[in-house]
């Protein structure tokens, strides 16, 4: 929104007639069980100044303010949509909620291209660290950046290393990793150049992914070389990711804990001739 667009709906808002409390009610009425056009056009008319009132309040985040206008109006929108008038409730009291939750969801999703987090706690931490960080600093006590943060993280009910890692966000800016480092001559190289990356390479990855699937099936055709108990007992003990216990197993299938040992080890003998005998031939 450009800023001419701007000026004139700021001053057609604040040209719109105030509602009274039955003329809303019945506008909103006509709006929810006829869907009349022209009522939802007079109710959002009459509160665009209310949504032009809660853009300002964020104007300090540095976004242009015809946008925050803009997802101010989208806000109102959604609360005509959701508002019910059989609930004697104002409509701008139940606007309020939808107009700044539009504007706050608009700010933390260009603030910064780095997206921050959409929680409750996160919301609250992002839109109130500044406030509660001037209010702390002007204080007679001279505080240290850790019990402030505490505070903080007290006062909001986060943790402390939430409150140091959004402050260090709100205070940096956004550094691009294709910014050169040094003095930019064409020698220099990127900030990307310097991130380690511990994962495998991708040829690595894929060699890896190919013996695993060599090894699952190798297990699979030696596994067939069981019997039904041998192999519930290699099951739950061995490939259970909570290997069941010899007492455990004994006392299911109604024998002692040492024959399943003896079972057990039956059954580990035989995977091991069968992986044996498969191995020269599939690496042959």
């Amino acid at each position: 929104m450009d800023s001419a667009a701007r000026r004139h709906m700021v001053k057609a808002a604040m040209a719109a007639p105030y509602l009274e409390r039955d003329e809303e009610h019945q506008l909103a009425v006509r709006w929810k069980e006829k869907q009349d056009q022209d009522a939802l056009h007079r109710i959002t008319t009459a509160h665009m100044r209310l949504v032009i009132s809660m853009a300002s309040k964020f104007r300090n985040f540095g976004l242009p303010m015809g946008d925050l206008i803009q997802e101010g109006h989208v806000g109102l929108l959604e609360a005509a949509a959701r508002f019910e008038p059989d609930r004697e409730v104002r409509f701008s009291t139940y606007a309020t909620w939808w107009i700044r939750a539009s504007i706050q969801d608009y700010i933390l999703r260009n603030w910064s291209i780095v997206r921050g987090g959409t929680s409750s706690a996160q919301k609250a931490l992002f839109f109130n660290l500044r406030r509660l960080r001037a209010r702390l600093s002007q204080g007679s006590e001279m505080l240290t950046e850790s019990a402030i943060h505490q505070e903080i993280a007290t006062a909001l009910g986060v943790q402390v290393k939430d409150v140091a890692v959004m402050d260090a966000r709100l205070s940096g800016s956004d550094t691009s990793l294709n910014a050169p480092v040094g003095d930019g001559d064409s020698g220099s190289a990127d900030r990307v150049d310097f991130l380690r990356c511990d994962a495998p390479l991708p040829d690595e990855q894929v060699l890896q992914s190919i013996d695993d699937e060599r090894r699952s099936a190798w297990l699979k055709g030696a596994l067939t070389t069981l019997n039904a108990r041998e192999l519930r007992i290699i099951r739950e003990r061995r490939l259970a990711e909570e290997g069941a216990t010899l007492e455990s197993l004994g006392s299911e299938l109604g024998i002692s804990k040492e024959r399943v040992r003896q079972i057990e080890s039956r059954a580990l003998e035989k995977l091991r001739q069968a992986l044996s005998h498969q191995l020269p031939a599939l690496q042959a």
